[in-house]
């Protein structure tokens, strides 16, 4: 088996001293480097730790052998297109987390920023979590269900909590309407990911 502690930490934007500071005792940059490269061997305790800092299952650090990750190999930045000089796996989100609930919204018609066949990949949310990730969620798109049945995707505006209810005002994104309030909702799905084919 082969680690991804790489992969995972370069997608979460995370140095090697970062990993080092989260683990619970921390450690050093050149231990997490070593067990990176399997110049240590990656123990169930160090597995553990390193996912707890990475916050993610502690599966998600082993991939088989045989398995192929999508590798990144250039970046477009400030100075233009650029090949990378050291490529790195790129890991869809449901490898990096697991046992988060995935939902996604298909776009069938174009419709404002979208397009047909477009994929919106998003992070299922149960009502308890509104209160814990208001901030987060301010400005991001997410799906939210209506009564009746219905959905509707847009973007939030703003979240009310209190001991009683929570009130979601949503901008809607796929049609010309005004902001709705949705009272207690049971879930959002928090817009994360967009797939679209060229």
């Amino acid at each position: 088996m082969l680690d991804r502690i790489r992969a995972i930490r370069q997608q979460k934007g995370m140095t090697l001293a970062d990993v080092a500071a989260a683990c619970s005792p921390p450690t050093t940059a050149q231990t997490i480097g070593r067990l990176e490269t399997g110049a240590r061997t990656l123990s169930l305790d160090w597995m553990n730790r390193i996912a707890a800092a990475l916050g993610v299952e502690a599966g998600s650090l082993l991939r088989a052998e045989a398995a192929s990750p999508a590798r990144m190999i250039a970046s477009h930045g400030p100075t233009g297109l650029r090949p990378l000089s050291a490529p790195h796996d790129v890991l869809p989100h449901s490898e990096i987390d697991p046992l988060a609930r995935w939902v996604v919204l298909g776009i069938e018609v174009a419709a404002s920023d979208y397009r047909a066949g477009d994929q919106v990949w998003m992070r299922h949310l149960d009502a308890g979590a509104l209160a814990a990730a208001t901030s987060h969620l301010i400005n991001r798109e997410a799906l939210v269900p209506l009564p009746g049945g219905r959905v509707s995707f847009g973007r939030i505006v703003s979240i009310s909590t209190d001991e009683e209810r929570s009130l979601v005002t949503l901008l809607p994104s796929l049609v010309r309407r005004p902001p709705l309030r949705i009272e207690d909702p049971e879930w959002i799905a928090l817009a994360e990911t967009l797939v679209r084919a060229l």
